[in-house]
Parts: structure tokens; sequence; C-alpha cells
């Protein structure tokens, strides 16, 4: 560690180090957006569906993350919960052109927010494939979620598509600001 940097962690300037816990359904474009969000000489061209868990290191604004992408899949869910200790964030990752599975994962997202673990922490929820003719306006997948239920957090939901990148850097900026304001205890 130079000197400039060490003495940058002194006194709280540098960039601060962060867990996030990045779940969701199967298929919702979890591994993708992360995908996205790695430096370009990280990324990988074919984005194969998480087995279990894996981290990817990215970084934000003034925050370098590291997100544990949690399988979607019904037989791996509840392992999350191993993982939310850790968290200083959450991105919930939703399809928001999956009408019918939106109940499933509203159930999820509220099984994860009662969590003892979970509820300061500030929730990302992206509301992806956006850029899909048969996606859900974001105020629809926000009642379908029953987000305006949820009370003493900081959140926010935002359209994403992780094949276009659209929504992604608004996402980033949000959860950074967010998870910094959550380490400064503020």
């Amino acid at each position: 560690m130079g000197f400039l940097s060490a003495l940058s962690s002194i006194f709280g300037v540098g960039k601060k180090s962060c867990n996030i816990v990045v779940v969701g359904l199967d298929n919702a474009g979890k591994s993708t957006i992360l995908n996205a969000l790695r430096s370009e000489d990280t990324r990988v061209s074919q984005v194969v569906p998480t087995v279990g868990m894996t981290v990817t290191t990215f970084t934000g604004t003034g925050v370098n993350f590291s997100a544990f992408d949690m399988s979607g899949q019904g037989k791996y869910r509840n392992l999350w919960d191993a993982y939310y200790a850790k968290a200083e964030g959450i991105m919930f990752v939703v399809d928001s052109t999956d009408r019918l599975r939106l109940s499933v994962a509203r159930d999820e997202l509220w099984m994860i927010l009662d969590h003892k673990d979970c509820r300061k922490v500030p929730l990302l929820i992206m509301a992806n494939k956006s850029d899909r003719p048969d996606a859900l306006p974001i105020g629809e997948v926000t009642n379908l979620l029953g987000l305006d239920l949820m009370r003493g957090r900081p959140w926010t939901i935002q359209v994403t598509s992780a094949v276009t990148g659209n929504g992604i850097p608004q996402s980033l900026e949000w959860l950074s600001k967010n998870v910094k304001d959550y380490l400064n205890g503020e």
C-alpha cells in the first residue's frame, strides 16, 4: 500500500469495500447484469446460469463491490440466507416480462426483507429485460412486488436491460451512494 493510499484509508477518503448479495429467481438476468458491470477485460462472451454461488467484483462510485451472485433455482434459494450477515447491500433482480412468477419473486423478496440480517441494508430492485416489448411498466412491477408497503430502509426500483445496458449505470450510482451512507452509519 502506497503512502497516499494509506493516508486516504486512514481518513476514510478512499474507496470503500463492501459485500452485496445478488438474488432473484432463476432466469431473471442476475449473472448477465453482473457481467455487464465487470471491466471490459474481465467480461465473458457467454453467460451461463449460476449453480450455487459465484463472486464477481466491480467498482462503483467510491465503492469496490464483491457481489455474491446466488442461484435463483428453487433448490438453491435456501442457501441465500447464509450470506445475509455479511451483506451491506442487496441487489434483487426480477424478470419484468414474467408476470406469472412475479408473485413468487414477491414472496422471496419479502422473506429476505424480514430476515434479521437484512432489515436496514439498502435494497436495489432491478426490473430487468425492459428492452423487450412484453416488459411490464415499472409501476405495475412495483405494485406486484408490494413495494408501496416497504418502510424503514433505503430502496429503489430501476428498469434495466442487461443486454443493452439500459438503467445499469443509474442503478450502480444509486447503490454506490446508499451503500456508502450505510457503511458510514447514515
